[in-house]
């Protein structure tokens, strides 16, 4: 099953790769998109070209992980599922500031989900997220995920984190993801 090149209503996604780079970096300096996570800001091309480096490794293999979503060939995020270990999927979605609002993310989100459903429907998919960044929890339940855990983050002083997850999640799995 091939999942590196989709087509949703509006999107085209495809697997990230080195061709990227610039367009990535771009998204990922931007401040607009980290204003949950400040920290998250890409201050060097080479936070990029690293994480692009982790992302194609999925892809080569997991036969999944994360798209670059474009509309008309231009540039709207990235997103998709990743796995984690513990056995889940990492539900990812950021989208350009100019392009919020207009629910690209849920769209991206909804590929993700059912992508990881069809290759591997036995392992969950969740995610991991700030209880701050109110649109992205709304994105991942309008994509039928439900909250699963909530607590204290540990790379954000007095951050509150929320694991939302498209099923019940046991002990084991929930310490894997706090």
């Amino acid at each position: 099953m091939d999942l590196t090149r989709l087509s949703t209503e509006r999107l085209e996604l495809a697997a990230v790769s080195e061709g990227d780079l610039d367009e990535l970096h771009a998204l990922n300096a931007d401040p607009r998109v980290w204003r949950h996570l400040p920290s998250g800001v890409h201050t060097d091309v080479q936070q990029t070209r690293d994480q692009i480096a982790d992302y194609t490794a999925d892809w080569e293999r997991d036969g999944l992980g994360y798209w670059i979503a474009r509309r008309g060939g231009e540039l709207v995020g990235i997103g998709g599922v990743r796995r984690r270990p513990g056995g889940t999927w990492n539900l990812y979605y950021r989208i350009a500031a100019e392009r919020h609002g207009h629910g690209y993310a849920t769209e991206v989100a909804r590929a993700g989900v059912d992508a990881a459903a069809r290759l591997a429907p036995e392992e969950p998919v969740v995610a991991y997220l700030l209880e701050h960044n109110e649109a992205s929890r709304r994105t991942a339940e309008r994509v039928g995920l439900g909250l699963v855990w909530r607590g204290p983050d540990h790379e954000v002083p007095d951050g509150i984190r929320l694991v939302l997850a498209d099923r019940t999640l046991d002990e084991a799995t929930l310490g894997t993801l706090h």
